[in-house]
């Protein structure tokens, strides 16, 4: 069994890369030295206008401290989350200390940390070399990504961007968060006041991890002062979310391969084929479709916390310090599975508690730290913001395509799970921790389901949310079904057929019945088109009606302080994306919140609410004819309305 398939917190194997430890005296001097190296090094390239190399740079250093992973691929993984979720906590320093996010205190500060981190442990920076089994889940990711990404190579304009975005309601209030945060240089929460103006409401509260981190890349890829704002925005962000998808996948599929230890090249083939076509045949493309970035996040960092719970890193204080962060980035990207992720770690810590006390000074530092940090979106979320009100939800999302992914993989992959469990003799423990880890899934689904019927609602949108979570363990739990396939063993030239066949056909079946060759419809999703079929082949080269009358408002109408500016369209819901799509790329979200939210989908209603409820001068931009009748109405009954509000004609044909 090799070093990375070892129990929970086992001590760690000497390598040949890190040596003996040197001692302190001889360490200081090459730390004084290294220091202002770093500095220097970070003004230098900044200098030369190659930000763009700070956070690769920033990445291979933490990577060559680490000592968690056999390959190079595990090693660039655990240190890109680690980063992840450490940059989480740190959006804390940014809104407090006096220089943001700019690239040069970020990148010299993380690289004075990881120069001490590397004074106080001894370790010399070393990277393991690239392992062929690494091939697996970096082409997979390679094949599902470039599949995935041709809507946004295919959006060449930016009416074509927006009618991807329009899709995806969402996606505008991301976009709009992620816009804040780079100009208030932190999290919005620190200081709500600061950006009354600036951003709506129902976002301030909300968790802000993902935003923060695209911002702060963003920050590094463009000249200082040229933040791409507005229509510029748009691209650049559509992007960062194929990104995001993209860890979200490599993920699974590194999970995936890890979970049952060695495997043969043919299983680990089929494994990947298995976890790729399982993650474009569910919901999982959805998330890119309906513009849900934070999730996606989310369930990656949560997925590589189960990983680790379920085969540890061999290094004890590693270890620990790696699922702390992983607790932290979940609480400040999508803290709806922090509860779940909580208690599988609390769960594998009380399992080898005489592990833990061993290293109880790390164990207390880290378990301090993350309960300090961890819960602050949460606590925030729920008691600032009220953000459990969706619980209460008497009408919810269809909840057939959870149901039929929770029902249908589980009655698979599970058996399998218990089998190599609870039934083979000398069974790898990862199985049962694994087990463990879907039970905890299950349990949360279970009691967000009882929570929403306590409190007077249903099962909806939340439930739908934590089923997902499930989905994706459950996917990787697949590892376990093919980890029972035959393999070619020996020479013989008959089992390695029958091994050869039965790959071939588990992974066929898997692809057809997955709907990934549109042969066959998905067996997990309910209508005949997949999430990912619908997200590949949308209709851009006729952008929808919304994004036209959006590009047109924002190009012939900017904004003008102290005016609100709204659309009025042909339907309710028309104008409703109009006005978020306007204000996203003119940031005035916080002004036309009053005339956008919490208004019935009825007119004449809607407009007389979204009138009447906009206080000060309004800019009314009227698109149809028949906008034009129902503000005439308004205006012949209540005379005075027409005095603060201009109304300005803009008839838009269907596009």
């Amino acid at each position: 069994m090799s070093t990375e398939q070892s129990d929970l917190l086992s001590p760690p194997t000497p390598t040949s890369t890190t040596g003996p430890t040197p001692a302190y005296r001889r360490r200081l001097p090459v730390a004084l030295a290294a220091l202002p190296a770093a500095w220097l090094l970070t003004i230098a390239v900044t200098a030369v206008d190659a930000r763009w190399a700070l956070p690769p740079l920033v990445l291979l250093a933490t990577a060559s401290l680490l000592r968690g992973g056999r390959t190079l691929l595990d090693r660039l993984l655990l240190a890109t989350m680690l980063l992840v979720c450490l940059t989480a906590a740190a959006g804390l320093l940014f809104a407090a200390w006096p220089w943001g996010m700019a690239p040069i205190p970020v990148t010299g500060t993380a690289l004075t940390v990881l120069i001490l981190a590397a004074l106080a442990t001894g370790r010399r920076p070393a990277l393991p070399r690239p392992a062929w089994a690494d091939l697996f889940p970096v082409l997979g990711t390679a094949a599902l990504v470039g599949y995935l990404a041709q809507p946004v190579l295919r959006a060449a304009d930016v009416l074509g961007q927006l009618t991807i975005l329009g899709r995806g309601e969402d996606y505008f209030r991301h976009l709009t968060l992620v816009d804040v945060i780079g100009r208030q240089s932190g999290y919005v929460f620190v200081d709500p006041d600061a950006v009354r103006e600036q951003l709506v409401s129902l976002l301030v509260y909300y968790p802000q991890g993902w935003h923060l981190l695209v911002a702060l890349l963003d920050g590094h890829l463009t000249p200082p002062g040229t933040t791409p704002a507005g229509v510029d925005a748009v691209q650049p962000f559509l992007w960062w979310n194929i990104a995001g998808f993209g860890l979200f996948a490599l993920a699974l599929l590194w999970a995936a391969q890890r979970l049952p230890g060695p495997l043969h090249p043919l299983s680990r083939g089929v494994l990947t084929v298995v976890v790729g076509a399982l993650v474009l045949g569910t919901q999982m493309p959805r998330m890119l479709l309906a513009g849900y970035p934070t999730e996606t996040l989310g369930l990656t960092l949560t997925v590589v916390l189960a990983a680790l719970v379920a085969r540890p890193i061999a290094a004890p204080r590693e270890h620990l310090l790696m699922l702390g962060a992983l607790l932290v980035g979940i609480g400040y990207t999508y803290y709806l599975f922090l509860p779940a992720a909580a208690l599988i770690v609390l769960g594998a810590l009380l399992a080898h508690r005489r592990e833990v006390l061993r290293v109880r000074g790390t164990a207390l530092a880290v378990g301090l730290a993350a309960a300090a940090l961890a819960p602050v979106p949460i606590l925030l979320g729920v008691l600032r913001a009220n953000q459990t009100e969706s619980l209460t939800a008497t009408v919810g999302p269809d909840l057939t395509e959870t149901w039929l992914a929770l029902g249908g993989l589980g009655a698979i992959v599970v058996p399998a799970l218990l089998w190599l469990a609870l039934l083979t003799g000398r069974a790898d423990p990862a199985w049962r921790r694994w087990l463990f880890v879907l039970l905890v899934s299950v349990g949360l689904t279970a009691g967000i389901a009882q929570a929403s019927v306590g409190l007077g609602g249903e099962p909806g949108y939340y439930f739908n949310k934590a089923g997902h979570l499930t989905t994706v363990l459950l996917i990787v739990g697949t590892a376990a079904v093919v980890r029972l396939l035959p393999v070619p063993r020996g020479r013989r030239p008959r089992p390695a057929v029958v091994a050869g066949l039965t790959a071939v056909t588990v992974a066929a079946a898997t692809v057809l019945f997955a709907g990934v060759t549109g042969w066959h419809r998905s067996l997990l999703v309910v209508e005949t088109p997949t999430w990912a079929q619908i997200w590949v082949h949308q209709q851009l080269d006729q952008p929808t009606r919304a994004a036209v009358v959006c590009d047109e408002v924002d190009r012939r109408y900017p904004p003008v302080p102290g005016v609100t500016t709204l659309v009025l369209d042909r339907s309710p819901y028309g104008s409703y994306l109009e006005n978020i799509c306007v204000s996203t790329l003119q940031g005035t979200t916080a002004q036309t919140e009053s005339g956008i939210y919490e208004m019935d989908f009825v007119e004449p209603d809607r407009t007389s609410q979204m009138l009447y409820r906009t206080p000060g001068e309004i800019r009314l931009i009227v698109t149809t004819d028949g906008a034009r009748v129902r503000v005439n109405r308004l205006f012949r009954a209540d005379p005075e309305l027409r005095e603060r509000i201009t109304v300005e004609l803009m008839l838009v044909d269907e596009p």
